[in-house]
C-alpha cells in the first residue's frame, strides 16, 4: 500500500481548516460535507468506501463501503484529484470548534485508531476501516460501542478534535483515565478498556457518567476537551423549549435586558 505524498498547511485557531497541495496525479479522500474550497482544475469524484485498493473489484468495494455503515458514516466518500500540470490546492474545514490533528501513519507503524466521527480527510491510498473491540465491557459501555475507526497505510491523515487537544505519551504500564467521549484516538499498542466509576455517591450524584475509559501504555493518546455530544447537549439544554422564549442569560435584567440587547427577531 503506497499513499500519495501530499503537502499541507493548517490555518486558523478555533475554527481550523487544512489546505492540501496536490502535485499532478495526486489525490485526497474526505468525508462528505468536509469540503471547503478548491482551485480550478481539480476533479471531484464520489467513490464507494475510501478507494484505497483499486484492484478489489465491485464486491470488495461494496464490502468496504458497508463497513462504513457500521461506524455510522455514509456509504460514500469524496475523492479530489489533480489531473492537470502544476500544483493545485484543496481545503477541508473543521465541523465545529476545535483542532485538526495531522497524522503521519509512518510514525505509528502504519496504523492509528480514532473515534468514528473524528476522521476528516487523508491522502489517496490510506485505508479507512473499522476496529472491533474484543472486550465486552468496552463494547457495551464505551459510548462508541464495539467499533472505532482505524486508519492504515503510509500516508498523511487528518482527524478533528473538539475544543482544546491534549497529547499524552504513556509509558509501559502507565494508566490514564478519560471520559469516554473525550478520546480522539490512540496508537495501536495502547490497551483500551472501560472501568466503573465506583461509589454510590459518584454513581448517583456524580454527573460524570458511570464509566471511565482506561488507557494503558505504552503509546500515544490524543484527548479532546469538547466532544460534539457534550457541545450539542449544552446547546439543546439552553434552547427555548416548546416554542417559548429563551432564558435571558447574560443580563441581570432578564427579559427586559433582551429588549435592549439589539438582537430581537420577531
Amino acid at each position: 500500500m503506497t499513499a500519495h505524498e501530499i503537502d499541507y498547511n493548517i490555518y486558523g485557531e478555533e475554527m481550523q481548516y487544512v489546505e492540501i497541495e496536490l502535485d499532478p496525479q495526486e489525490g485526497v479522500v474526505a468525508e462528505a460535507g468536509s469540503f471547503m474550497m478548491m482551485d480550478d482544475g481539480i476533479k471531484m469524484e464520489t467513490i464507494f468506501g475510501d478507494g484505497s485498493n483499486k484492484n478489489q473489484g465491485f464486491l470488495g468495494s461494496i464490502l468496504g463501503a458497508g463497513k462504513r455503515i457500521l461506524t455510522g458514516e455514509s456509504l460514500f466518500m469524496t475523492a479530489f484529484y489533480n489531473n492537470l500540470s502544476g500544483k493545485r490546492k484543496v481545503s477541508f474545514a473543521s465541523p465545529y470548534p476545535g483542532k485538526i490533528l495531522p497524522i503521519d501513519l509512518t510514525e505509528y507503524r502504519g496504523k492509528f485508531i480514532c473515534q468514528k466521527d473524528a476522521f476528516l480527510c487523508a491522502a489517496k491510498g490510506v485505508s479507512v476501516g473499522i476496529e472491533f473491540s474484543k472486550k465486552l465491557g468496552r463494547g457495551l459501555f464505551g459510548g462508541e460501542g464495539f467499533i472505532m475507526q482505524k486508519l492504515e497505510g503510509d500516508g498523511m491523515a487528518f482527524v478533528h478534535a473538539g475544543g482544546t487537544m491534549a497529547k499524552k505519551e504513556l509509558q509501559r504500564g502507565e494508566i490514564l483515565r478519560v471520559d469516554t467521549g473525550c478520546i480522539v484516538g490512540f496508537t495501536q499498542d495502547v490497551d483500551y478498556d472501560i472501568e466503573f466509576v465506583g461509589g454510590i455517591k459518584n454513581t448517583i450524584f456524580g454527573g460524570e457518567g458511570l464509566f471511565f475509559a482506561k488507557l494503558q501504555g505504552p503509546g500515544t493518546v490524543y484527548i479532546q476537551s469538547l466532544p460534539f455530544s457534550r457541545l450539542a447537549g449544552r446547546v439543546l439544554a439552553s434552547a427555548p423549549q416548546g416554542g417559548g422564549k429563551d432564558k435571558g442569560e447574560g443580563s441581570i435584567l432578564g427579559g427586559l435586558g433582551n429588549m435592549l440587547d439589539g438582537d430581537n427577531r420577531f
